[in-house]
């Protein structure tokens, strides 16, 4: 089983990697790019069968190590 995590800064806090990207596709003509959120996405497989248990696991995971909780928002997809 595959888990699939996407993690963005939360609404609000500053994206300076955000910010360069939109800077960055202005210079190069793309004008009508008003605003760039980065983020990452994270690829797990998982032994498990368990869709919901899964799920609680790669959740874990986030809180514990793959997303910084204070800034970060994550979703968790299991494929």
């Amino acid at each position: 089983m595959k888990a699939r995590v996407h993690v963005m800064l939360k609404d609000g806090v500053l994206d300076p990697q955000g910010e360069a990207v939109r800077h960055a596709l202005g210079h190069l003509g793309f004008s009508g790019v008003e605003g760039v959120r980065q983020g990452k996405v994270i690829e797990l497989e998982l032994a498990t069968s368990d869709k919901a248990a899964a799920e609680a696991e790669v959740a874990q995971m986030c809180d514990k190590l793959l997303a910084n909780t204070v800034i970060e928002k994550y979703t968790v997809e299991i494929v």
